[in-house]
């Protein structure tokens, strides 16, 4: 494991020598030895001030996030969303999001809190909240996102010993017009950066007390740690990412120590099963626990339910499966409802509607359809013969799995019907229709019923089962393609016969209602899913619905090459000159500055593993400026590479505010890179006393060019009214510097 992934603590005073000395321990006691620095260093390297500034940079985060907060009074960009999800939480309405619960949670304990009582219907972007209090989902944002200032800074002090490192990172952050603008409305960015930030502070400082392992402050910011991955996972999918780096960090952490002899295997063990129940069983059960809350606040019926099994559906209060009786195993001449397990594949549909000319065979329509109808009804009856089961002189016959049944349309007494005709949308798959009269049609109408995972001439259960019908005579299986059919389809989902015997959601189904008088009723209460059930779907459907992600209309998307070189922002609120307009864009210094670090930093780091590899002589003042740069630095590009490079592998749609978390460790990177490579340049070629005003002149250039930038671009942030950037009266003229910037 590279020795970048380890974090880099300096060690003042008189032990500094009896360390080097113990060189070959100091991996696994995560120490490393740092001389002070040179005396015309000293003054701003030194942390004494640490707390002043620290208190310093906290108070200029809340003051630039919190300015002007209430404005606009109105819906802006993906505020529809998240305000209305809070909504659903204050009203206990189960809905359907791609994200897990936590953030959304948060955010309706902060409007509950403030005040706020749930009625808003976040309908558009623009609907102005009138009396409707907002301010304090949007304070609750705006407090996470301020809060990333004193984290950042605790971050890179930790990491480098040095005050202006960390004071230039904090700055970078603060004045950023894109963090700025993220953390000021009703979203879960800064729930997702808070807890991300956290997470790598709480490993920072738990590698910092690697010297004094089961003590309560390694303890405790090891169970921070945990805490903190759980609420990011618990926040966004995403969240994985900062997993991950933590994950190579105790990795690293624990070779470290297997390779130190003086360590018995048995304290070893206790090392490993620490981590495991701190960074592993912990996290688990907090991300488990949040999910036991957010199924227990969303009991009620909602626009969510359409997308869950039958089963789940039956929790909810007001689901018309909820407290509800109907037979439980399906037999022949029973009247039900088949709901296919695709995210929104509706239930199994039939009309008197034909398909048009042209478009297969001229016969009646089936599709999948997302709402409860009459036409969704089918008769269970056997292949060859058409009597009626329900007649009372009938015994009662019940469907196995493995049967050939035939399902005839309720309403209009047609069988469901598949042929060698191409389907209306899907290539290679085959047309579904209905067909004969009154129940009398032929072969092509013969299906096999089939349970997944059960053995033939087993019961068929409601909801619980899932099945799968194959066509008798072609062997395609009945499925649901997921694509909306044209108006003559009354824009429903096509139903196709797929030959691809590929097992899927869209090709399996479950029985939802089930009418038959001759049959006992049992109560639904005894069919609903254990907890572990529900988890598991829940996590199925928020993973197809990720990856199913496309772009709105007219929505503006980017690829992720686009994000570090600030190439194009999003509109969160107006479109012209009377519209009040806020603008998502980072600040073009910040971006460029972090942008042309990384590039820095990789020179930097390869030209002194050469230079090392060669035996090149270095005073010890410069080993340890490298050490810094290479254990500290290597740490936070670590997590930019895991934050960043993932999205160029993944298929949903990408937006800007994506590169956020990743944008956060760059800034981190900054600090630390141009901090280290003033102090060996100026150290190196310069007297001590023009060294440190060197030194501060180039601290003090990038915090004033940063500065003045967010003056020039603050408005993005905080609101611009009046003409746009390409009329020459406007208050931003001259500053689109990118084609590609819309403000």
């Amino acid at each position: 494991m590279p020795p970048a992934l380890r974090g880099s603590q300096a060690e003042p005073g008189p032990r500094c020598e009896a360390l080097r000395k113990r060189e070959s321990r100091a991996p696994a006691e995560g120490r490393s030895c740092r001389p002070d620095p040179a005396p015309a260093l000293a003054a701003l390297g030194g942390v004494g001030g640490g707390w002043a500034a620290l208190a310093f940079v906290t108070l200029l985060g809340f003051a630039s996030r919190f300015y002007r907060l209430q404005q606009p009074p109105h819906v802006c960009w993906d505020e529809t969303h998240f305000g209305k999800m809070g909504s659903y939480y204050i009203n206990r309405t189960f809905f359907f999001d791609v994200h897990p619960p936590l953030g959304k949670m948060l955010i309706g304990l902060a409007g509950y809190l403030s005040g706020y009582d749930g009625t808003f219907p976040f309908q558009k972007p623009g609907d102005r909240y009138e009396q409707h209090n907002y301010i304090g989902m949007r304070g609750f944002c705006a407090f996470l996102g301020s809060c990333l200032v004193p984290f950042v800074y605790l971050t890179v002090l930790e990491l480098s010993k040095s005050l202006p490192a960390a004071l230039l990172s904090a700055f970078i952050l603060i004045f950023d017009t894109g963090c700025i603008t993220l953390s000021q409305y009703i979203l879960l960015d800064p729930i997702l950066m808070f807890f991300i930030m956290a997470a790598v502070l709480s490993m920072v400082k738990y590698n910092s007390c690697a010297d004094r392992p089961f003590s309560l402050p390694w303890w405790f910011w090891l169970s921070l740690t945990g805490v903190n991955l759980a609420g990011a996972m618990g926040v966004k999918f995403v969240g994985l990412f900062v997993v991950i780096l933590v994950g190579l960090n105790t990795i690293s952490d624990l070779w470290d120590l297997l390779g130190d002899l003086s360590l018995s295997l048995v304290m070893f063990g206790k090392h490993l099963l620490a981590r495991v129940l701190c960074l592993i069983l912990l996290p688990l059960a907090l991300y488990m626990a949040l999910f036991a809350v957010h199924f227990a606040v969303l009991n009620k019926s909602g626009p969510g339910d359409g997308f869950y099994s039958s089963a789940f559906q039956s929790r909810l209060i007001g689901n018309n499966l909820h407290d509800v009786s109907i037979p439980e195993h399906l037999a022949y001449g029973s009247v039900v409802t088949m709901k296919n397990l695709r995210m929104a594949g509706g239930y199994l549909h039939s009309h008197w509607h034909l398909y048009p000319e042209g478009v297969g065979a001229r016969q009646q329509q089936v599709t999948a359809y997302l709402h409860k109808d009459l036409n969704n009804l089918w008769i269970i009856k056997k292949y060859d013969s058409n009597a009626d089961h329900l007649d009372p002189s009938c015994t009662v016959e019940f469907v196995r799995h493995g049967d050939i049944i035939r399902l005839e349309h309720k309403e209009t007494s047609r069988n469901l019907h598949s042929h060698q005709h191409e389907a209306p949308l899907t290539r290679k798959h085959f047309q579904v229709t209905g067909y004969g009269i009154n129940g009398t049609g032929d072969s092509n109408d013969f299906w096999r019923i089939e349970v997944v995972g059960r053995k033939s001439g087993k019961l068929i259960k409601v909801l619980r089962s899932q099945i799968r019908l194959t066509h008798v005579a072609t062997g395609c299986i009945l499925g649901s393609s997921g694509k909306m059919l044209p108006k003559w389809g009354w824009e429903q989902v096509e139903v196709t016969c797929t030959p691809y015997l590929k097992e899927n959601p869209s090709s399996l189904w479950n029985i939802e209602d089930h009418i038959n008088p001759k049959l006992p009723n049992i109560s639904l209460d005894v069919l609903k899913p254990s907890f572990t059930e529900i988890l598991l779907e829940s996590h199925m459907v928020m993973i197809r619905g990720n990856s199913g992600l496309k772009p709105k209309e007219n929505e503006v998307t980017s690829k992720p090459w686009h994000w570090p070189i600030n190439y194009q922002g999003l509109r969160f609120s107006g479109i012209n000159e009377t519209d009040y307009r806020v603008y998502l864009l980072g600040n073009p210094v910040v971006w460029w500055l972090n942008l042309v670090t990384i590039g820095v930093y990789f020179l930097m780091t390869t030209s002194t593993a050469v230079a090392m590899k060669r035996g090149v002589q270095q005073m010890t003042e410069h080993r340890e400026l490298f050490q810094v740069l290479l254990r500290g630095g290597g740490q936070i590009m670590l997590g930019w590479l895991l934050h960043y490079l993932p999205f160029y592998m993944m298929g949903r749609v990408l937006y800007f505010h994506h590169y956020f978390p990743a944008m956060l460790f760059s800034s981190m990177l900054t600090g630390i890179t141009w901090d280290t490579l003033l102090k060996f340049c100026t150290g190196h070629l310069l007297s001590s006393t023009m060294a440190r005003r060197v030194y501060t002149c180039g601290v003090l250039t990038l915090v004033l060019l940063i500065v003045y930038s967010f003056y020039l671009f603050h408005p993005l942030s905080y609101g611009m009214v009046g003409p746009m950037a390409s009329d020459p009266n406007s208050s931003m003229a001259g500053l689109r510097w990118l084609e590609s910037w819309e403000f």
